[in-house]
């Protein structure tokens, strides 16, 4: 172990998470980040999302069952939702393809065979924004306390699952109208709503609705403070024009994705209905342009699944940005005696020179994960270029917590 006393340099995560105290463990040259625990929380539940650490949750929203297999080929590894389910035809269709799912808790739900693949239950969607009345029009958003008491009897009726909760935009867009007069504005909604919940995700699709591509990754941050890093937050990635907005291009899809990840997200979901004409429900799986995206990123993710899954390390690196308007958020884990350095641009700022300097960390040569190059590292420094919310993964040889003694 390596035992050498050393100066301890903050980790820059970004600009929301730079404040977030630290944890550390014993032992170890490394401090750790807030971290919910990965996937070893799910096993508090007998009938849960898997625990294994070699995966790691990829979803789809409302899905046809009968589509499992073709969504499993391209990465996916749970559903969420089921429309007007879940049935005993549809939990067949997904235990046939071994695809897991999250549905409602219906009154039969229960007692329905094929049971085994329903992994967990999940309350209404976007309980913060303004609910449509039965005769037009629209009232306030639903109270949390009534997510509290739909949570409460779910959990009565079964202990051996979590309940998911999925929350809308306003997690982020402060701006939000949709959140109605009555709820727009309230912040101190979103820790009580998560009271009523076990995995709780949100959605913000930036490129459709003309907002920031950071406020993904923001969102991710805002949601696991109210958490209090207690439980894990999942969230949705658009890939579609759902209505009447702009398509997101592969590298917006892949920012949208990675910032997520790298502020902490535990679970990452797609977004795939397009309802303008021609609608299609499942745009991944038939825009062929999306499907390569998708299908890329899922397998990228699930190759890092183990790195995913483990504790974030808060003091192993220093970032500096030559352009003071393109700062980056930084992911720095250790995981098979390697150490892996994720990193986004957060602003369209432009161009930037950015400079990395790691902890205890001599010369050696840095992979640039799915680039086809190396960078060399100089007593633990090197540099990178980056565009507008370019997006980066390192791989380097090195762990300095397993470094001989007496080094």
């Amino acid at each position: 172990m390596h035992r050498r006393r050393c100066r301890i340099l903050p980790v820059v995560v970004s600009l929301l998470s730079v404040l977030q105290p630290k944890l550390t463990l014993a032992l170890s040259q490394d401090e750790y980040l807030p971290w919910e625990g990965g996937p070893a929380v799910y096993r508090q539940w007998q009938n849960g999302p898997t625990a294994d650490p070699g995966v790691f949750p990829i979803a789809v929203w409302l899905q046809d069952p009968r589509d499992a297999a073709a969504y499993r080929s391209i990465g996916v590894n749970i559903f969420v939702g089921l429309w007007k389910g879940p049935t005993s035809a549809q939990l067949d269709l997904l235990k046939s393809a071994g695809m897991p799912v999250l549905a409602a808790h219906t009154a039969d739900a229960s007692s329905l065979p094929g049971l085994s693949s329903l992994r967990g239950w999940t309350l209404m969607d976007e309980p913060d924004n303004a609910q449509a009345k039965a005769g037009g029009g629209y009232g306030p958003c639903v109270a949390p306390s009534e997510i509290v008491s739909r949570y409460q009897r779910i959990k009565a009726a079964d202990s051996t699952r979590p309940v998911y909760l999925n929350l809308g935009q306003g997690v982020i867009n402060d701006k939000y109208k949709g959140r109605g007069s009555e709820c727009a504005g309230r912040l101190e909604q979103y820790p009580e709503y998560i009271q009523g919940t076990d995995i709780v995700s949100y959605d913000v699709y930036p490129v459709n609705s003309n907002l920031p591509l950071w406020y993904t990754g923001a969102g991710v941050e805002r949601l696991r403070k109210w958490a209090n890093y207690k439980k894990p937050v999942w969230n949705w990635i658009e890939t579609t024009s759902y209505q009447h907005g702009p398509k997101p291009t592969a590298s917006q899809i892949r920012t949208q994705v990675w910032a997520s990840l790298i502020h902490g997200s535990m679970g990452i979901g797609y977004f795939c209905h397009k309802f303008s004409a021609p609608a299609d429900t499942a745009v991944p799986l038939h825009d062929q342009e999306v499907r390569a995206t998708v299908s890329a990123l899922n397998a990228e993710i699930a190759s890092l699944a183990p790195v995913l899954n483990s504790a974030p390390v808060a003091n192993g690196v220093t970032v500096s940005s030559s352009n003071a308007a393109s700062p980056i958020a930084t992911l720095l884990k250790r995981q098979g005696g390697k150490t892996y350095l994720f990193a986004v641009g957060t602003r369209p700022g432009g161009a930037t020179t950015v400079r990395f300097t790691l902890r205890d960390c001599g010369n050696l040569t840095a992979e640039v994960i799915g680039e086809s190059r190396t960078i060399r590292v100089n007593s633990g420094v090197f540099e990178d270029q980056f565009e507008d919310y370019q997006v980066h993964l390192y791989q380097l040889p090195f762990n300095p917590n397993l470094a001989p003694k007496g080094r």
